[in-house]
C-alpha cells in the first residue's frame, strides 16, 4: 500500500488499520472507536477523570505519559522542534507541523458543510460546532455552554475574579492572554491588522473583521423581532433592549 517498513509485526498490523479504516477497540461509554488499545485506555480516562501522570515540578496531572513529557518542557524551556524556514521552535512536533502550513499555505482540513478550510484538525472540529450547535463545555456555576474548552476556562474567571495575565508596563491584568497581547500593542503602537481596502490598521483581528463590514455592507447580526441588522453583536444586544425594556 505505502511500502513503509517496521521491525515489529504488531506495529505493521496497527499501521495497516490506517489504510483499512479498521478500529477494533471501542469505548463502552460513548462508542468511540480506536486503532490501538492504548488509545482506548487513554480515552476512557476522560470519562473516569483519572489522571495518573503527575508533573514533579508543579503537581499538574495528565491523562497520558506523553502529555506530561510535553508539559515538563515548559518548565525546562525546552523546544526541540525547529522550523527550517523561520527557526521558530516548539515543544511539540504537531505544533511545528501546523506552523509549517502557515509557510506553505496548506489547509488540509475542509468543512463538508461550507467548504471552509483549516490548518489543523482541532480548528475544523471547533468550526463544525458552529454548524451543529454543539456546545460541549458547561459552566458548573451558571450553566452557560461553550464550543471551546479555553472559552470555558476564560469564562469561569469571571466568577472567580481571577486575572492571571498581567501587563509588565502598566500592571493592568486580564483574564485571557490574547487580551493582554492586544493591550500591549497600545504601549508599543503596533497595529498588525491592516484593511486591504483603505489601509486603516488595528491592534486586534476582530476589530479589522468588524471594520471590513463597513466596506462590504455585511450585517450578520439580525434582530429576530424587527429584522434590523447590525455589523456588531454588541450593537444588536443593545438594540434588543429597546424591545424588551431591559435597562443594563
Amino acid at each position: 500500500m505505502c511500502s513503509k517498513t517496521f521491525n515489529i509485526k504488531g506495529n505493521l498490523i496497527r499501521h495497516k488499520r490506517l489504510h483499512s479504516g479498521e478500529r477494533p477497540y471501542c469505548c463502552d461509554v460513548c462508542s468511540k472507536a480506536f486503532t490501538k488499545k492504548s488509545n482506548l485506555i487513554s480515552h476512557k480516562r476522560l470519562h473516569s477523570g483519572e489522571r495518573p501522570y503527575c508533573c514533579d515540578v508543579c503537581s499538574k496531572a495528565f491523562n497520558t505519559k506523553s502529555d506530561v513529557i510535553r508539559h515538563k518542557r515548559l518548565h525546562r524551556g525546552e523546544r526541540p522542534h525547529y522550523c527550517d524556514v523561520c527557526s521558530k521552535a516548539f515543544t511539540q512536533k504537531n505544533h511545528l507541523n501546523s506552523h509549517k502550513r502557515l509557510h506553505s499555505g496548506e489547509r488540509p482540513y475542509c468543512c463538508d458543510v461550507c467548504s471552509k478550510t483549516f490548518n489543523t484538525k482541532s480548528d475544523i472540529i471547533r468550526h463544525i460546532r458552529l454548524h451543529s450547535g454543539e456546545r460541549p463545555y458547561f459552566c458548573d456555576v451558571c450553566s452557560k455552554t461553550f464550543t471551546q474548552k479555553s472559552h470555558l476556562y476564560s469564562h469561569k474567571r469571571l466568577h472567580s475574579g481571577e486575572r492571571p495575565h498581567c501587563c509588565d508596563v502598566c500592571s493592568k491584568v486580564f483574564t485571557q492572554k490574547g487580551h493582554l497581547n492586544s493591550h500591549k500593542r497600545l504601549h508599543i503602537g503596533e497595529r498588525p491588522y491592516c484593511c486591504d481596502v483603505c489601509s486603516k490598521a488595528f491592534t486586534q483581528k476582530s476589530s479589522l473583521i468588524t471594520h471590513k463590514r463597513l466596506h462590504s455592507g455585511e450585517r450578520p447580526y439580525c434582530c429576530d423581532v424587527c429584522s434590523k441588522a447590525f455589523t456588531r453583536k454588541s450593537n444588536l444586544t443593545s438594540h434588543k433592549r429597546a424591545h424588551s425594556g431591559e435597562r443594563p
